[in-house]
């Protein structure tokens, strides 16, 4: 995760380098287990693809963007700097959930 962190600093001309304290693994919303999304998971999915486009998927990033409103919600960040979430793929996974998603 750092690795991706600092590489992604670079190619937004972050000031900074991120370094091992920067980064937080919060492992709340990996629930049920994997490959099974919760019902926060989808509504996450589908609250992010009605309002941005954006589609992740229910194994990794659909998880982690129901941690990011989560977290946005309960204040977790501090005001000022920016928040950035990076959408690390997971598009190959939708498929597998067609059924699960199947009335949007």
């Amino acid at each position: 995760m750092l690795s991706i962190a600092q590489h992604t600093a670079m190619l937004v001309d972050l000031e900074t380098e991120p370094v091992e304290d920067d980064v937080v693994l919060l492992e709340d919303y990996a629930y049920p287990r994997y490959g099974i999304p919760s019902q926060e998971t989808k509504e996450a999915i589908r609250l992010c693809a009605q309002l941005e486009g954006m589609i992740t998927d229910p194994v990794y990033e659909g998880k982690s963007m129901q941690g990011m409103i989560d977290l946005v919600q309960k204040g977790f960040f501090p005001e000022g700097p920016r928040t950035l979430y990076a959408h690390l793929g997971g598009a190959p996974a939708i498929n597998g959930y067609g059924y699960t998603f199947r009335d949007g």
